[in-house]
């Protein structure tokens, strides 16, 4: 009895089971039939897939371009003509034919040679002066004349230095140089100990042996060995032109070239002309050079009115 409820009761539920399946059967079944029976959105894909190969308008451009081949003429256009008209062989062979690298190099040691004319005339700090204006190498721009008036008697000495800027022009005349331009003179008076005028003021003296100031505009260096180096505390000035004379005998007469080491090159030259040529004890030449450097620099520098 048992077994018979339980059959009984599997076959009642069986109906609700073959409802289930006939719901869903008609439901999935009636959708997907309905969908490719109408194939709307396979119409319109085909369509459009089959108007675009139909027109093959995409085809056609793309036909079109392999066909024109434009980049890939251009490009063989290119390389064929650059291999063709071979240009970067026939520049090189040029080159190479007419040897221009060893031209450049063949001509920059004659360009070496005229840069190191003006190296020397620039790195030379001084030359004599006479010297200078006969080989074309004074300077025009700005300068500095050093010139000397010994005495052939005793070591009583004259110096003059002479600045000038923007000469217009330089010409010989029977007594040395006349430098049309304005320009500056400094004086410097050597006494040896044995002079025996010492108290006689520099402008009173004898033609070769005074210069125009007072000992109120001069600066007094006494040596230890009694010898007297007289400075002027400022330079004269000059307007127009001025001439700087030949020297004779031992005198000289120095140009001396605007360099880095211009004032270096001055102190040097005075300490050592004062030390060995005017018995000058050495520490005492030094200090009176330093002094005549310091004033040029100060009041005869290339600047402002003497600059170039």
């Amino acid at each position: 009895m048992a077994t018979i409820k339980t059959t009984a009761t599997k076959d009642a539920a069986a109906k609700p089971a073959a409802k289930t399946a006939a719901k869903p059967a008609a439901k999935t079944a009636a959708k997907p039939a309905a969908k490719p029976a109408a194939k709307k959105p396979a119409a319109k894909s085909t369509a459009k897939a089959g108007a675009k190969p139909a027109a093959k308008k995409p085809a056609a451009k793309t036909a079109a371009k392999p066909a024109a081949k434009k980049p890939a003429a251009k490009s063989t256009a290119k390389a064929g003509a650059k291999p063709a008209a071979k240009k970067p062989a026939a520049k090189s062979a040029a080159k190479s034919t007419a040897k221009k690298p060893a031209a450049k190099a063949g001509s920059k040691p004659s360009a070496a040679k005229k840069s190191t004319k003006k190296e020397e005339v620039s790195n030379v700090p001084f030359r004599n002066l006479f010297e200078a204006y006969a080989q074309g190498k004074l300077p025009f721009n700005h300068g500095y004349i050093v010139s000397s008036f010994f005495s052939d008697k005793s070591y009583y000495s004259k110096y003059e230095i002479v600045s000038y800027a923007g000469v217009k022009e330089i010409f010989p005349t029977a007594e040395g140089l006349t430098f049309v331009t304005g320009g500056k003179k400094l004086h410097v008076l050597l006494e040896p100990d044995t002079y025996n005028k010492k108290f006689q003021e520099p402008v009173s003296r004898s033609d070769d042996e005074r210069i125009p100031k007072r000992f109120a505009e001069l600066e007094t260096i006494t040596a230890s060995n009694q010898s007297k180096i007289m400075i002027a505390k400022e330079p004269d000035e000059s307007y127009g032109s001025f001439t700087i004379l030949k020297p004779t005998g031992i005198n000289f007469s120095m140009v001396f070239y605007q360099t880095p080491k211009l004032y270096e090159a001055l102190t040097a030259f005075f300490q050592d002309s004062f030390n060995r040529f005017r018995r000058v004890p050495s520490i005492d030449a030094k200090k009176a050079a330093q002094l005549i450097t310091a004033t040029i620099k100060k009041s005869m520098g290339f600047e402002g009115e003497y600059s170039s």
